[in-house]
């Protein structure tokens, strides 16, 4: 436990700083996820309505520094790939 004012003040916001950080990662991983679990059942349009959810929530990761912006900018660009790639199989 810290011995001073300052320190003590320090460590209850690190605890409330990870409880956000927690929840954002979740939010980050849980529309991933959708759009994963849209991917995989072949669903171009809820695919695409999921990428559009997870973009801005990627995005928001990236700038509140759960992650890095280089590798939200990755992990959007992936998504939208396989999106993307969904469709031309499809169509084809």
């Amino acid at each position: 436990m810290a011995n001073i004012k300052s320190a003590a003040k320090a460590a209850r916001k690190a605890v409330k700083a990870k409880a956000r950080n927690q929840d954002r990662k979740s939010r980050v991983r849980t529309s991933v996820r959708a759009v994963e679990e849209a991917l995989a059942k072949g669903d171009k349009a809820a695919a695409e309505a999921a990428l559009k959810a997870a973009q801005p929530e990627i995005a928001r990761g990236a700038t509140k520094g759960i992650m890095h912006r280089n590798t939200a900018n990755r992990k959007v660009s992936r998504l939208a790939k396989r999106v993307n790639k969904l469709g031309a199989s499809a169509s084809a």
